[in-house]
């Protein structure tokens, strides 16, 4: 069975609280204009209006050459943290296409796991990956922008 993983909420909270982000920066405040912009940490959309954070996130344990960094959208005002991990979370059926890719334990891309999945296969696309045996994870993105949305763990299920 699949989970879908959201940022771990003490680092939200930092950044909630104006704690500085990968680029040593203060996160950006601003209003959701209500179309894409999905906070990773409750994995929701950002209604209308709603006070956002902009900022840079690095979502691996250290720096080193595939350590991707991108700009991310949370929840101005603190958000409950996505807890249904068995379910497709709300920022996986906004777009048309993801950008799928598996990465090793030691954090690296798997080179021939990325792939740009149309919303309703991210399920199968993302148990395949995680099926390949250097695989220990798998990251779902913006297919348009590249940034970074949540964590996907599991494995297929017994045959």
């Amino acid at each position: 069975m699949l989970q879908f993983i959201q940022m771990p909420t003490p680092e939200v909270r930092a950044y909630q609280r104006g704690g500085p982000d990968a680029y040593g920066r203060v996160p950006e405040r601003q209003a959701s204009d209500g179309a894409g912009a999905p906070c990773r940490h409750c994995l929701k959309n950002i209604p209308k209006g709603a006070g956002m954070l902009v900022l840079a996130h690095c979502p691996f344990p250290k720096k080193q050459p595939y350590a991707e960094t991108g700009p991310i959208f949370l929840c101005a005002d603190e958000c409950a943290a996505h807890d249904d991990f068995s379910h497709l979370p709300d920022v996986l059926g906004t777009s048309p296409t993801y950008l799928i890719k598996g990465y090793s334990e030691d954090h690296r891309i798997v080179y021939g796991t990325g792939a740009i999945v149309e919303k309703s296969g991210v399920v199968t696309a993302a148990q395949d990956i995680l099926a390949h045996d250097r695989v220990a994870y798998v990251h779902a993105r913006s297919a348009r922008n590249n940034c970074y949305l949540l964590r996907i763990e599991g494995a297929l299920p017994p045959s």
